[in-house]
């Protein structure tokens, strides 16, 4: 050190030696009868100060670490209010921040004092009143995790009886019960709820057996907690108790209270197990991350310890909510965003929907261009329900009911996706992929249905005869849609999925589930509609609706008619055509993609929504070619197709022969 610096001027260097060689050597207390020992400690660095500093090994973890290790006695001259204790001389009952003063003139009265100036360094603050800390050791009581094998049985739970949702919590949890130390749940506080032992004054032993605690427990249970701390130590114990060491009848109750976290870690027993309408363990906890050091493992140790197994199936945990940029929401920030003002102006299905809509194992962002987002989402979902409901006004599912062997094939595929979307949604329950749900719906309702079945649909549900076939074998891939969509949906869009359930087709259905009083389902049953969504269980899709080759065939279709959609576009802007029923489609595929067409032909026109569709087999070094012209014949007045039929019908000149068939 560079004394000159301190404004030391007057002095020598008697000798240089490492701390190593001052190690085991005893100092004089400056002004106190008292030797101290030299120790070394790796905890004490050279970046600041001389790199010897004193040693209070009951007044601070390292230093209780190295007394334990050099066999120092762990003295704690403060008491619980701040104050030196009584062995202290010369500043005994005086508040250990306030005698710095008189320490220091001390000091300089023994002529002990060298220097003496303000330095600032980092000290440990109360979170909550900002007040500086004085760590002290004092007596505690502690949960051993070796004595009764208590982590090992909490590991193994951890590893064998829980599920843990994200997957990681399980390595974060482990590695914290792997690691740390007896439990020590004992607080020094004036509320809380007690340690209920008492001491006997003569010998100090504790008074326990479990006669005195279940007399204690129905004293709580009429008059709370809070009877040990209004009552004499007389009135809280049994009549007649005496010490069973000295056999004294004096008794102290303990004063400490248990720590809040064995509070919370026992709500299992109290919620669950004292309900005829729950059960033990939890399906299920569910919290922030943090609570892997909390609430989830208190609650894990103290079923372990009580109850030999964990007190829930599987834990899932999630982030915290931050603001559109990722910042934590602070009032002085002004970045909130109140649960209230979005259900006031969006709706609380909007709230819902971004709940699930979020991934959860990270931190949940939440801001109005996302909530914008996320209720124009509910929206698009919201106007699918509306189509299906609408196009199902006159369907009676016990007597319209297509068979799925008599069903068009794009109704088929229709059921195909919804086999697709209600597997991959119900394992998203299954595994709390909550966002999955919304991405898939959102995908399933916007891609497949809005903008390709529903758009193509349109031709065959208004110009087909009304109890035609094709129109019946679209409502009953609607009714099957609907019908699943409004079961999976239901968790999230409550309000909804309740409302679209009331306007549902009436009538049976061999398609509605029954389940049995246990809960399980029964297969299919014919009978009447739930009377509320949320008493109405998931349907099982029907294993007859996958077809791996159907999708394989309409993907290529779709990639097709992706391309067509293009340039009809095209079309449009360059004033060729205005809707596209006013085109003519000419399409040229290489071999492989000629011979599926060709299958579909017939189909084109409506997959394309165009007048018509011409095919040729030659390959122009593309995927497909695709041009446009006007479409021949008149528009017919009634599905507004340009046909060559059109005029052909004394009986309706104005329409198609498809729609001479319809109306005739």
């Amino acid at each position: 050190m560079d004394y000159t610096s301190k404004g030391i001027l007057d002095y020598k260097t008697v000798a240089k030696v490492k701390g190593e060689e001052l190690k085991g050597m005893l100092c004089r207390h400056p002004f106190i009868e008292r030797d101290s020992v030299v120790v070394t400690g790796t905890h004490v660095t050279l970046d600041a100060g001389t790199g010897c500093v004193h040693t209070a090994p009951g007044h601070g973890e390292d230093d209780y670490r190295i007394g334990l290790e050099y066999g120092l006695d762990i003295y704690t001259p403060v008491d619980k209010a701040g104050r030196f204790t009584d062995d202290v001389p010369f500043f005994a009952g005086e508040q250990v921040f306030k005698a710095n003063k008189g320490v220091i003139e001390k000091l300089n009265e023994v002529g002990a004092l060298i220097k003496e100036e303000s330095i600032q360094h980092s000290y440990p603050h109360c979170w909550r009143c900002k007040g500086p800390i004085i760590f002290r050791a004092t007596e505690q009581w502690f949960i051993s995790m070796e004595k009764n094998g208590l982590r090992k049985k909490a590991i193994d739970a951890i590893n064998k009886e829980v599920r843990w949702i994200p997957h990681w919590g399980k390595d974060r949890i482990l590695g914290m019960i792997t690691n740390r130390p007896d439990w020590c749940v004992s607080r020094q506080r004036t509320w809380g709820v007690p340690i209920t032992v008492f001491y006997c004054k003569e010998c100090g032993d504790i008074l326990s057996d479990k006669a005195l605690f279940d007399h204690v427990v129905s004293l709580f249970e009429k008059g709370g907690a809070d009877v040990w701390f209004e009552r004499q130590v007389s009135e809280l114990l049994p009549p007649g108790s005496k010490c069973k060491k000295c056999f004294g009848a004096e008794f102290e109750k303990e004063m400490d209270i248990l720590d809040v976290w064995f509070d919370s870690g026992v709500s299992h027993a109290a919620v669950l197990e004292k309900r005829e309408e729950l059960r033990s363990p939890a399906d299920l906890y569910l919290e922030g991350s943090d609570q892997h050091r909390g609430w989830f493992h208190s609650s894990l140790l103290a079923s372990m310890g009580t109850r030999d197994r964990a007190p829930y199936k599987a834990v899932l945990t999630h982030g915290f909510v931050v603001d559109g940029e990722g910042k934590k929401m602070s009032k002085s920030a002004g970045n909130v965003v109140a649960p209230q003002e979005i259900i006031k102006k969006y709706g609380a299905e909007v709230l819902r929907l971004w709940v699930a809509a979020e991934d959860y194992r990270d931190d949940i962002r939440i801001s109005e261009s996302i909530v914008v987002q996320l209720s124009d989402a509910y929206k698009k979902i919201r106007n699918t329900f509306r189509y299906l409901l609408s196009n199902l006004y006159d369907f009676d599912p016990s007597t319209d009911m297509a068979q799925y062997k008599d069903m068009l094939e794009i109704d088929r595929w229709a059921l195909l996706r919804l086999y697709i979307l209600s597997n991959r949604v119900e394992k998203a329950y299954n595994d709390f992929e909550f966002h999955q749900i919304y991405h898939s719906t959102h995908a399933f309702c916007v891609n497949d249905l809005s903008s390709f079945y529903f758009d193509i649909l349109k031709d065959r549900l208004y110009t087909a005869r009304k109890d035609s076939l094709e129109r019946r074998s679209a409502q009953t891939a609607l009714f099957h849609i609907l019908n699943s969509m409004v079961r999976l949906m239901a968790p999230i869009f409550s309000f909804t999925c309740e409302e679209v359930w009331k306007f549902m087709p009436k009538g049976d259905c061999p398609s509605f589930t029954g389940l049995t009083q246990e809960g399980g389902r029964i297969g299919t049953v014919p009978g009447q509609r739930e009377e509320s969504v949320h008493l109405a269980s998931f349907l099982s899709p029907k294993e007859e609706w996958k077809d791996d080759e159907l999708l394989k065939s309409w993907d290529m279709l779709r990639s097709v008619r992706e391309e067509v959609l293009k340039v009809l576009e095209v079309a449009r802007r360059e004033k060729m055509i205005g809707n596209s029923l006013e085109a003519e489609v000419t399409l040229y595929a290489p071999d492989d993609l000629y011979r599926l067409l060709r299958v579909y032909e017939g189909q084109l026109k409506y997959i394309f929504i165009v007048s018509s569709v011409i095919l040729y087999s030659e390959d122009r070094g593309k995927p497909v070619e695709v041009t446009v012209a006007k479409a021949s014949g008149q528009k017919c007045e009634r599905c507004w197709n340009y046909d060559m039929s059109v005029g052909a019908s004394g009986e309706h000149p104005t329409v198609c022969d498809r729609c001479v068939g319809a109306v005739s």
